[in-house]
């Protein structure tokens, strides 16, 4: 399988280069749509760190200025196959792409506003990730055990990276405030 998963599920693979294609046709898609709403949206997750494994779902982080104006937008993205899922964290909403007639999703877009904490740690800890190879390393590890572990049972899953994930934002932030 090169992009996609059925919901709930859990597999990783090796890193791929059609996940960047499409990263960068589903921000080319989102831009299009959003036009004036979106100030800037980035590859990000697994998918955009070159040396490890990732869930073949590929990541975007959009951010935008207000919530509300994202929202008028909701029907011409479903149209185009971007469906609103939930706000799946303080601050943040969740959209999908994919085949969701057959449960299977290939996009996770995540909205939240540009330049608050969350927009940082989603690009902090790509680009961290992507300079320090032995921090991704045992960030890889660490998913192929719990992929392993958990093959149906995403949150489990989810649940497995949120301590490493913690220290890493931690690091990335020192790290960028160095810079």
């Amino acid at each position: 399988m090169s992009i996609g998963l059925i919901r709930g599920t859990v597999a990783v693979e090796p890193h791929r280069m059609e996940w960047e294609t499409a990263a960068r046709e589903m921000i080319h898609l989102l831009k299009n749509i959003l036009m004036d709403d979106i100030v800037d949206a980035r590859h990000i997750g697994s998918t955009s760190i070159k040396s490890i494994c990732a869930k073949p779902i590929v990541d975007i982080v959009v951010g935008v200025d207000s919530f509300d104006r994202m929202m008028r937008h909701n029907d011409e993205l479903g149209k185009n196959g971007i469906i609103y899922r939930c706000q799946d964290h303080p601050g943040q909403h969740l959209y999908v792409a994919g085949d969701l007639e057959n449960n299977i999703q290939t996009h996770y877009i995540h909205v939240v506003i540009w330049g608050q904490k969350i927009w940082r740690d989603y690009i902090n800890m790509r680009d961290y990730l992507n300079t320090h190879e032995e921090e991704a390393k045992k960030y890889a590890g660490l998913k192929e055990r719990l992929a392993k572990e958990y093959p149906k049972n995403r949150i489990a899953y989810t649940e497995g990276k949120s301590a490493l994930i913690e220290k890493i934002l931690r690091m990335a932030e020192e790290w960028r405030k160095q810079l």
